[in-house]
């Protein structure tokens, strides 16, 4: 008795190709993310006016009514406002009054707005531990809201680098 082996090698040569065409776009949905992880400073100190920080915009979600956008200068409180918090429609989370509020707050108070700058602003979004994924991903497309062109990019991009501080 001879085992046929056209149809194995029909079957392996089908699945290969799936496996080469699909491992191309694995890559593409995901987002990048870094863990920014404070550690000691290898920058020498420095002196004067060019040492002042930058200022980063802090969206507080602890309340579940508001949320509190702070732009913060290292420990010194700049400004603040408050943004009231939309209920979530059919199950989608989206919060569009706190997208147009963090676009005018970037149009006033953003520190790298000129098209030259390749720095961004920062943006640090306080979040508590039991905060639902779908309200967290709201907040961020809120935040990511404000577009800016940069000097030899095609598209604009978001105006904010975001990152987290949770509970």
């Amino acid at each position: 008795m001879e085992i046929n082996m056209v149809p194995m090698i029909d079957l392996l040569m089908v699945t290969i190709s799936f496996l080469l065409i699909t491992a191309v776009w694995v890559q593409y949905p995901r987002m990048e993310a870094n863990a920014q992880v404070p550690g000691p400073s290898n920058a020498p100190p420095c002196e004067g006016a060019e040492c002042k920080p930058d200022a980063k915009l802090h969206i507080d979600t602890s309340d579940p009514s508001k949320f509190v956008l702070v732009w913060k200068e290292g420990r010194t409180v700049v400004r603040t406002a408050e943004v009231a918090r939309e209920s979530a429609k059919a199950g989608k989370a989206s919060f569009p009054t706190l997208a147009s509020r963090v676009e005018s707050e970037w149009r006033t108070a953003g520190m790298h707005r000129d098209a030259s700058d390749r720095k961004l602003d920062q943006a640090v979004v306080h979040a508590s531990n039991d905060m639902p994924y779908a309200e967290l991903i709201a907040v961020m497309d809120a935040v990511a809201k404000p577009k800016r062109t940069l000097t030899g990019l095609p598209k604009p991009i978001s105006a904010f680098e975001i990152t987290f501080a949770v509970d």
